[in-house]
Order: C-alpha cells, then sequence, then structure tokens
C-alpha cells in the first residue's frame, strides 16, 4: 500500500498588509484537512517567499492580501516563480481582490481568488483537485 506525501502549502502575507487572522485560519482549516501548511508570517517580500516555496519543496502558495498591492506584488511572484524554475508551483490568491482585477491574475498564471466569505471545505476541495506534477512519477 503506497501513500504520497501530504500536500506543501506555503502561505504568505506580501508587502506592509498587517492583517492575518484570515490567513492563520485558513491556515489551521488546510492543516486540518490533512496538508502541511508552512506560514511565513507578516511583512514577507516576494523574493523570500520564493526561497521559502523553493525550501520547503511546496505544491502550491497561497497568497493572502488585503493592501490592495495583489496587481504590483502578483507580477512580481509570478516572474520570480518563473526564474527559480517553480512554474509548477500552484498559486492561490486570497483576501480584498476587486472581481474586475480576478482575469488579470488569472491570466498571469494564479489558479484561484479567493475572497471574502470562502469556506475551508471549498478551498480544500479546489486544492485536492490540483495537479502535482512535480510530485508525479518519472
Amino acid at each position: 500500500m503506497s501513500t504520497s506525501p501530504p500536500i506543501r502549502i506555503v502561505l504568505a502575507k506580501v508587502g506592509l498588509d498587517g492583517h492575518d487572522r484570515g490567513v492563520k485560519v485558513v491556515a489551521r482549516g488546510l492543516r486540518d484537512a490533512g496538508f502541511h501548511v508552512i506560514y511565513s508570517g507578516l511583512w514577507q517580500t516576494p523574493e523570500a517567499v520564493i526561497r521559502m516555496v523553493a525550501d520547503e519543496d511546496a505544491d502550491f502558495l497561497g497568497i493572502s492580501l488585503l493592501s490592495g498591492a495583489h496587481l504590483t506584488l502578483i507580477p512580481r511572484i509570478m516572474e520570480l516563480l518563473r526564474q527559480a524554475n517553480l512554474e509548477h508551483v500552484g498559486v492561490f490568491v486570497g483576501g480584498i481582490i476587486p472581481e474586475s482585477d480576478v482575469p488579470r491574475l488569472l491570466e498571469m498564471g494564479v489558479r484561484r481568488v479567493f475572497g471574502p466569505g470562502t469556506t475551508i471545505p471549498e478551498t480544500v476541495e479546489f486544492i485536492r483537485q490540483q495537479p502535482r506534477s512535480h510530485l508525479a512519477p518519472a
């Protein structure tokens, strides 16, 4: 009987946004669902987050943004993932994101944007349905 390792998720607060109650609730919910969750803490740079994703061999990167800086920070994060050959890491964003900005984030390669009111089971289901390409047998 073979079991695959738990899905590894880095959750990060990037930039100067100092509100982290929501991301802590998500972290606990994902952990309780069986995922291995690594929370970055507040005020991270995009470079530090990408280093953490690489060091932790993450399958997913979840970015929590409430500051309105998503159209500045997410393009930088996606570019740094490409530069680090980490394109296989699935990126999702949560927080206060205007609906009009969601298509732009998806075009950048973000797999999903979660807004206020998203439930933990909805997030868990989304993650479980996503491919884990770098863990597939060669």
